[in-house]
């Protein structure tokens, strides 16, 4: 009942916008997510794709979650309706118009200060930083490369990349994640 209390607080923590708690949910609840995608789409692109789509929503609606729930079961739903909507969109061809006002709108997000990662990653020695990028797959080199060498916001890293915001937030978090786990195990 431990895990659950912390749970619980972190949850909270989301809801309050601190980072860590954001952290603390994505670390402990990714590797279930991940494996439950993977096992319904059999591809780790998809899966990881998903992963990082389900959280991005999960995160932007986490003041709705019911504590009556166990969160991993919250997460994981969303996690399969976001793979069942993947699927009807692949199916079909309807382009969904937004207008520029909703277009802005989602636009209007600040950017965080810079985390642990972000600390870490940046004292790093530039060489051996860059041979530590190569490790990772190409989309996570590319949201580093974005926003730690070209110093571009959310919203430019979103529109040259032609994805939504929040799963620019999620994969650059992400992709930090992965980075600081390969410069840790050295």
């Amino acid at each position: 009942m431990e895990k659950d209390k912390d749970v619980l607080k972190h949850i909270q923590g989301a809801v309050d916008g601190k980072q860590a708690s954001f952290n603390f949910l994505l670390d402990t609840f990714w590797g279930g997510v991940y494996g439950f995608l993977l096992k319904k789409s059999t591809n780790e692109n998809d899966a990881e794709d998903i992963a990082i789509q389900a959280f991005s929503k999960a995160f932007d609606k986490i003041e709705t979650y019911n504590p009556d729930y166990k969160f991993n079961t919250w997460i994981t739903t969303i996690a399969k309706n976001t793979l069942y909507d993947t699927i009807r969109k692949r199916k079909s061809s309807i382009l969904i118009k937004t207008s520029l006002e909703q277009k802005e709108e989602a636009y209007n997000i600040i950017d965080d200060a810079p985390t642990p990662e972000d600390k870490l990653i940046t004292e790093q020695n530039l060489a051996q930083l860059l041979k530590d990028i190569k490790k990772l797959k190409p989309k996570y080199q590319e949201v580093i490369q974005l926003r730690f060498f070209q110093e571009l916001s959310y919203k430019e890293i979103a529109l040259q990349t032609k994805e939504p915001i929040n799963n620019i937030k999620v994969k650059l978090l992400r992709a930090k994640k992965l980075l600081a786990e390969i410069i840790k195990d050295k």
